[in-house]
């Protein structure tokens, strides 16, 4: 393989269990107020990043943050990686916008999310 298959990691998810208060954190910690503000999710863009605050991310099996690497195409990463010893955790599914996630587990149990924008 020449050159990098990925456009490196620009977003990364956090769980919370209380919006409001992570949301207060992260706004003093990034200088900026949310883009995106809604009740099953709150995000901030800077530098280029994408910070997003997942609440109840437990209960959706996120027991920590996830780092989402972008890349090209999702459907063909996927299958790169999982040959290469990976395990599907979220298949590709549609999040809206014409962005597309999946996450796999590498062969430790972390967890590397997958993004596509369309």
């Amino acid at each position: 393989m020449t050159g990098s298959s990925t456009q490196g990691i620009k977003t990364v998810l956090h769980p919370v269990s209380d919006v409001a208060k992570a949301k207060a954190v992260y706004a003093a910690l990034l200088g900026v107020q949310p883009q995106a503000d809604e009740p099953y999710y709150v995000g901030f863009e800077v530098e280029g990043q994408h910070i997003g605050l997942v609440p109840g991310g437990g209960a959706q099996g996120m027991t920590s943050p996830v780092a989402y690497w972008h890349v090209p195409d999702i459907e063909a990463k996927l299958a790169e990686v999982t040959a290469a010893g990976a395990t599907v955790k979220e298949p590709v599914r549609d999040v809206g916008g014409g962005r597309l996630v999946a996450t796999v587990l590498d062969p430790d149990g972390n967890v590397l999310g997958l993004l596509q924008d369309r």
